[in-house]
């Protein structure tokens, strides 16, 4: 295999040659576009699509739109969706029932055909978590079908970050901003004087089989050189950081911490931290029917830990209070997450921050609970003796 095969330069116009091509072997392309002020995840028909031209601006509760002058397409932070969206919908429904004429009960298997998917402009941390969610949904002992269906055969085209948002900080959690594994195609944008081109690689045999078809070139050392620098200074200016220490020895120990009062005062119990997160999988079922009780349906929808019925019991609820809530959720993601699936729940995309509607920053409660931990573990200094 050539270097040229596995390492070379695609033009502006080549991007719009990659999304013909997918849509021509039959793919469902889906990609970051521009709709309702923010940057949305979408089918798209064209690379003319994408969000040329259009960056973000993001700080915990906060999100803008904002124009930039180099018509980069991949210069934006993650949105407010993530591909979790697509592999593990928010609805689905699983099965139906009708009540036949003679009173027999016919029950019915919804599972049409999923669609063929190609993710375009998929982040390193976004990487990660379908991983992750590949590992919960398909690696244990009772597999979400649906989800296995839709993920089997979906193509990935990483974007590699170059642009980090105040709220990323997926360098502290090993997710970014380069893509080393996972992906079928990676892309790393370049806009300079020489020109707006993609450092294209591919990482798996589809990936080979669609390089070839490419309409690229070499890679020349100045755009291998440029694109290297500009991962490598994303990685320098991430906009925050979990604290440096074991984060499943620091949850574990901070059960029964004050911190935990000062967030349950400012969180709202609302759930747009899970809604956002795209790890989150928790879902729960529910049964619906007509007016005339002769059609049933059972259909999955997501869940969150931050309802009030989630934990819900003979007698009420096991968390009722938000502290206990948030608690929970936290623990989970950072520390017990890896008793279950042997890895954290957090990629460090930076969602949960910039679209909690009181800007909560899980970076800044780890760093709290850390600090909290250590004044409580700290010896007492000896008082001076009396003269």
């Amino acid at each position: 295999m050539s270097d040229r095969r596995t390492t070379a330069v695609l033009d502006r116009n080549g991007l719009d040659f990659l999304v013909k091509a997918l849509r021509a072997q039959g793919r469902t392309v889906v990609g970051p576009t521009v709709r309702d002020g923010a940057v949305v995840l979408a089918e798209l028909a064209s690379a003319d699509q994408l969000p040329f031209g259009w960056g973000t601006r993001v700080e915990a509760g906060r999100y803008r739109l904002v124009p930039r002058a180099d018509g980069a397409a991949f210069a934006h932070t993650t949105g407010p969706q993530s591909w979790k969206a697509f592999l593990h919908p928010e609805r689905e429904k699983l099965w139906s029932a009708d009540r036949t004429a003679d009173g027999h009960l016919s029950v019915s298997k919804d599972h049409p055909d999923p669609p063929s998917y190609a993710f375009l402009g998929v982040r390193p941390c976004d990487l990660r978590a379908i991983a992750i969610q590949d590992r919960v949904l398909t690696g244990g002992r009772y597999s979400d079908r649906g989800y296995q269906e839709r993920r089997t055969g979906a193509f990935l085209i990483v974007a590699e970050c170059t642009e980090p948002g105040a709220t990323c900080f997926c360098v502290s959690m090993g997710s970014g901003p380069g893509a080393d594994e996972g992906f079928d195609l990676a892309l790393t944008e370049i806009v300079d004087e020489t020109g707006h081109r993609f450092l294209v690689r591919a990482g798996s045999d589809a990936g080979e089989d669609l390089f070839a078809e490419l309409p690229t070139r070499p890679a020349d050392h100045e755009t291998l050189t440029a694109a290297r620098d500009a991962v490598d200074a994303a990685r320098e200016r991430m906009g925050r950081s979990m604290p440096p220490v074991d984060l499943r020895t620091l949850m574990g120990e901070s059960l029964e911490a004050d911190r935990w009062d000062d967030v349950a005062a400012r969180c709202l119990a609302c759930g747009n931290c899970t809604m956002v997160c795209p790890t989150c999988f928790c879902t729960t079922t529910e049964e619906v029917t007509d007016l005339t009780g002769d059609h049933a349906e059972r259909w999955q929808r997501w869940d969150s830990c931050f309802d009030l019925d989630f934990s819900h019991l003979h007698g009420g609820p096991v968390r009722s209070s938000a502290r206990s809530r948030y608690r929970q959720w936290l623990t989970h993601k950072l520390s017990t997450w890896h008793q279950q699936f042997d890895s954290s729940g957090c990629v460090g995309c930076g969602r949960c921050i910039a679209w909690c509607p009181v800007g909560i920053d899980i970076t800044d409660e780890a760093a709290a609970l850390h600090d909290e931990l250590a004044q409580r573990l700290r010896p007492a200094t000896p008082k001076e003796p009396e003269p």
